[in-house]
C-alpha cells in the first residue's frame, strides 16, 4: 500500500462492503496496518455481516445495520483489548463481511456409480445430478473452520467439499428412502427434501446450511434400462401368440406384393404354363426347311426342330416338388408333398402347434408360424385348452 493510500485511511470513517460478485462469502475490509478509528461508522447491509477479528481471535459479530464504533458496543474486543474505562484512540482489528445470502445452482453429480438394494432388480447400481443451494448462517463458525484470513473466500473453495459430503450421503438417503427404481422419478422432490435437512445438519459445525437441494435425474446403466424397454414392449405387444400370427398374415401379404419374392415365384409358375403352351402348339410342324438335322441324330419326331443355335438349349428342368416333414407324438412322418400335407390337415393330423419342416428351414417350427402353411389351417381350429 503506497503513502497516497495511508493518507487516505486516515481519513476513512466508514467501514462497509458493496458486493459486485456473485461468488464470494467473505471478504476482508482493507485498511493501512488494520487500524480503525474509534467512532467509526460501520455498515452492514442486508444478507450481510460483520466480524471483528483481533490477533487471531473472534471477536465481535454485527448484523445488518449501521454502527457506531464505541467501546459500549465492542464487549468482547473491550475486554480483549482491557478497554475497562472506555479508550479513543485507533485500534487494530481486522473486519471480515461474510455474504449471508442464499448462493444458488451449485452443481453436484455422482463421478462413480451408488449401488442400491432393489426390491424388484435386486442390486442395482445409480447415477445422479442435481443443483444445491448454500447460505452461511454462523458467520464465526465459518471464519474458524473454513476462511480463516482467506481475503477473498469464494463458493468455488467450498463447493470440492461440499460435493464429497453430498454424494457421502447420497447412498444412505436412496437406501433409507426404501423408493422402488421405477418409482425414483415420482419421489425425487421427497428424497431431495431429506437430504437437505440431513447435510444442513451435518454442515451446521462450519457454519453452513443447505436450504435447498435439487435431484435433477437419477439414472441406471444403459444394460438395465436396455432390459427395461424391452420389457415395455412385451407388456404393450400382449399376447405373443396373436401377434405372431398377426406378423405371418402381414409377411404374407407383403410376399404377394413383392415382385422379388413370392411374386416372382409366381411368374415363373406362370412362364413355365405359358411355354409348355407353345411347346404343345409347335406339335405337328414339319421338320427344317431347306436345312439338315443334327448330324449323326434323326430330325425331330412330329416337331419342327428349333431355329438358330439356341435351340439346342431345350427347355428348363421342372422345378423340385416341395417335401414337408411331420412330428407326431415323437416320430417324423414324410415325406409329403403340399396336397398331401393339405389332406392330413384336413383329416385332422396337422394342426396349428404340430411341428413341421422342410429343406431350408433351420428347425422343427409349429405350423401356425409357418408362412407357407398357415393358409392350409385356415379353417382349423386350434387345440382345446386343458381340462382342469
Amino acid at each position: 500500500m503506497g503513502i497516497m493510500d495511508r493518507i487516505r485511511g486516515e481519513f476513512i470513517d466508514i467501514i462497509e462492503w458493496t458486493d459486485d460478485s456473485r461468488d464470494t462469502i467473505v471478504w476482508r475490509f482493507p485498511r493501512y496496518d488494520n487500524e480503525i478509528k474509534m467512532g467509526a461508522r460501520l455498515t452492514v447491509r442486508e444478507s450481510q455481516a460483520a466480524v471483528f477479528v483481533n490477533e487471531g481471535q473472534v471477536a465481535d459479530a454485527y448484523s445488518p445495520g449501521m454502527y457506531t464504533l464505541q467501546t459500549q458496543n465492542m464487549p468482547i474486543l473491550s475486554k480483549l483489548k482491557g478497554w475497562k474505562y472506555g479508550f479513543d484512540s485507533p485500534f487494530r482489528a481486522e473486519v471480515y463481511f461474510v455474504n449471508t445470502r442464499q448462493f444458488t445452482d451449485l452443481k453436484w453429480g455422482t463421478q462413480n456409480p451408488v449401488i442400491v438394494r432393489d426390491p424388484e432388480f435386486g442390486m442395482v447400481r445409480l447415477r445422479a445430478f442435481g443443483a444445491f443451494a448454500i447460505r452461511v448462517v454462523d458467520p464465526t463458525a465459518l471464519l474458524r473452520e473454513l476462511a480463516g484470513t482467506d481475503p477473498q473466500f469464494r463458493t468455488e473453495e467450498v463447493a470440492g467439499y461440499l460435493r464429497q459430503v453430498i454424494v457421502g450421503r447420497l447412498g444412505n438417503a436412496l437406501a433409507t428412502a426404501r423408493v422402488p427404481v421405477l418409482d425414483l422419478a415420482t419421489q425425487q422432490d421427497v428424497i431431495g427434501e431429506t437430504l437437505a435437512a440431513a447435510l444442513t445438519k451435518e454442515l451446521a459445525s462450519v457454519g453452513i446450511a443447505i436450504p435447498k437441494f435439487i435431484i435433477e435425474n437419477i439414472s441406471l446403466p444403459p444394460e438395465v434400462e436396455e432390459a427395461i424397454d424391452r420389457r415395455s414392449q412385451m407388456g404393450i405387444v400382449g399376447n405373443l401368440d396373436d401377434y405372431t400370427r398377426f406378423q405371418t398374415a402381414q409377411a404374407i401379404e407383403e410376399a404377394a406384393r413383392n415382385q422379388g419374392g413370392a411374386g416372382e415365384g409366381l411368374g415363373i409358375g406362370l412362364g413355365m404354363a405359358l411355354g409348355q403352351r407353345a411347346a404343345g402348339g409347335m406339335a405337328g410342324q414339319q421338320p427344317y426347311q431347306g436345312q439338315q438335322p443334327y448330324q449323326g441324330q434323326q430330325p425331330y419326331q412330329g416337331q419342327q426342330a428349333p431355329s438358330g443355335p439356341a435351340g439346342a438349349a431345350g427347355p428348363p428342368p421342372l422345378p423340385t416338388a416341395e417335401q414337408w416333414y411331420v412330428g407326431a407324438n415323437g416320430q417324423q412322418l414324410g415325406p409329403f408333398d403340399r396336397n398331401q400335407l393339405a389332406q392330413r390337415v384336413a383329416a385332422g393330423e396337422v394342426r396349428q402347434d404340430t411341428l413341421v419342416w422342410k429343406t431350408g428351414m433351420a428347425q422343427w417350427t409349429p405350423a401356425g408360424q409357418v408362412a407357407e402353411v398357415v393358409p392350409l389351417l385356415a379353417n382349423v381350429p386350434p387345440p382345446l385348452p386343458p381340462q382342469s
